[in-house]
């Protein structure tokens, strides 16, 4: 998959967010990172294809079956973001804090026997991915279902109703108070300095 697009909107002479990376395991993983940027958002990355397919999630994943989260597809990221944690500079692309919120593997909840890879890239260009996570935060089943007649890169993140289900969940509450305090911290200071001096 290209990686273009990613590196076209970055300096990396600025930021040290990850150019590239290789996966190394024959599971895939996946990574939840709180972005506090212009807005709070969390980032929803799934390892497809030797990258990590992109999903930004305004109001964070939930384990309620009820809440189905708009989840807004972007570029592709190389697979050494999933350990990206830290302060991306006033004037870059994302600037703001990066923390990871959660993180661990994931399986296609309806695999067909072939190849894990092209088998979630025809979910996904299907707008159809089903999968079942196993992180510390995220557990069970979800599905991304890309959404008809919205925007192109709209999506909805849906937790299926399994044994890890909740009635209520808001992913602030699994959030360090430290990190949400860094995180309107450092946002003051590059608003009022432009400099970067918090650190995750």
């Amino acid at each position: 998959m290209s990686l273009a697009k990613y590196k076209q909107k970055r300096d990396f002479t600025q930021t040290t967010e990850p150019v590239a990376g290789k996966a190394s395991g024959k599971k895939h993983i996946f990574v939840i990172q709180r972005h506090h940027a212009s807005r709070l958002h969390y980032d929803f990355r799934l390892e497809v294809d030797g990258v990590l397919k992109s999903w930004a999630v305004p109001k964070g994943p939930s384990m309620n079956p009820e809440d189905k989260r708009l989840a807004m597809e972007v570029e592709d990221h190389p697979y050494d973001y999933k350990d990206f944690e830290g302060t991306i500079p006033k004037g870059n692309y994302g600037a703001g804090t990066v923390y990871i919120w959660d993180k661990g593997t994931f399986e296609l909840l309806r695999p067909d026997g072939g190849h894990f890879d092209k088998e979630a890239l025809k979910e996904i260009k299907s707008g159809d991915l089903k999968i079942v996570m196993k992180g510390k935060k995220l557990r069970g089943e979800f599905a991304l279902v890309k959404m008809k007649g919205r925007d192109e890169n709209a999506w909805l993140l849906i937790k299926h109703r399994d044994k890890y289900a909740v009635a209520e969940y808001n992913s602030e509450d699994y959030t360090p108070e430290k990190v949400k305090a860094l995180g309107t911290k450092a946002k003051e200071e590059m608003k009022k300095t432009g400099k970067k001096k918090a650190r995750l």
